[in-house]
């Protein structure tokens, strides 16, 4: 059996990528087939077809890419399952991440471990479940590195309108947080309705030497240095980073943020979707999605999203 999906062979822009037909997967023992019927892109994927930064090819392939099949967030349903499964039966709508799996999410059909995957909350189409697990898990575990949010704690979110800030403002606000949301002009509007109670335009305000105090940031962007995240925390604050912008501003975090200023990658489990879904079923969590894409269109999609225009996600369906 064959099914259509997105490969490619060598590093470069999107338009490396190229619609073929390759052999439907069959799930293990503790596996579920999964009918694609949307996927969301991430950085992951242009950074992955790209090659870069140019160290991550140590494990992605020196010369060329080891995997030719990218796409790590998918929503579907369960085709089949394999012989360990007693969670999820044919039929059954989910939503799943495969960062750590080896992707293959650009494609009709998917094996994913039940280990990263979970119901999806019937209050969202496949489109916007595809759109949560990357970008909220790594929001959620951003938040939560270093200890869960209390009520009284001042936080701020660093790139408010991306994926990751805007599931993160409203996580944040679930907590109880006063959250302060950092964004550009055109943004505004969008990162208030998310609910943030104090919203700034960085291109007109200097967000790290206002003199405003935070016990914590969560940096989506990566463009902040150590000293100056240091600088907009309160006594006892703590700083996670999730995104960088360059590799140097990721060494400094690295070397030199210590105990207080993390960098954080996320590692989505089934217990985060589950969570997840909870906040999402009650209200409180709703993905925003700036544009869909069909999945013949799906490199221009990823072109769209490498642009870094992007407000919040960017979603393909895969019929």
């Amino acid at each position: 059996m064959v099914m259509k999906a997105f490969i490619y062979e060598k590093y470069g822009p999107p338009e490396t990528l190229r619609m073929a037909e390759v052999d439907k997967p069959a799930p293990n023992d503790q596996e579920v087939l999964v009918k694609v019927r949307a996927v969301s892109i991430n950085a992951a994927d242009w950074h992955v077809l790209r090659g870069k930064p140019l160290f991550s090819r140590a494990t992605l392939g020196l010369l060329r890419p080891k995997h030719q099949l990218l796409g790590v967030d998918v929503a579907g349903q369960v085709e089949a399952v394999g012989s360990g499964v007693t969670r999820f039966t044919a039929g059954d709508e989910v939503y799943a991440n495969l960062l750590d799996h080896g992707y293959g999410g650009f494609a009709e059909y998917v094996s994913v471990p039940v280990d990263v995957m979970a119901l999806k909350p019937p209050n969202l189409s496949f489109e916007e479940a595809a759109a949560v697990p990357m970008a909220a898990v790594t929001a959620l575990q951003g938040l939560g590195h270093h200890g869960a949010i209390q009520p009284t704690q001042k936080v701020l979110i660093n790139g408010a309108s991306g994926g990751v800030g805007s599931f993160a403002v409203q996580l944040a606000k679930s907590s109880g947080a006063e959250v302060t949301a950092v964004t550009s002009t055109r943004n505004l509007e969008l990162v208030a309705s998310l609910g943030a109670d104090h919203v700034l335009d960085y291109t007109t305000t200097d967000v790290v030497g206002d003199g405003r105090r935070y016990d914590r940031i969560l940096d989506t962007v990566g463009n902040q240095s150590v000293p100056d995240l240091r600088r907009a925390l309160a006594a006892g604050g703590k700083a996670a980073v999730t995104g960088f912008t360059s590799v140097r501003r990721l060494l400094g975090v690295s070397l030199r943020g210590g105990k207080d200023i993390a960098m954080v990658q996320a590692h989505v489990t089934a217990k985060d979707l589950e969570l997840l879904s909870e906040l999402i079923e009650a209200g409180k969590v709703r993905p925003q999605i700036d544009r869909r894409y069909q999945f013949a269109d799906l490199p221009a999609a990823i072109a769209y999203l490498e642009q870094g225009r992007a407000k919040a996600k960017v979603v393909v369906e895969v019929k």
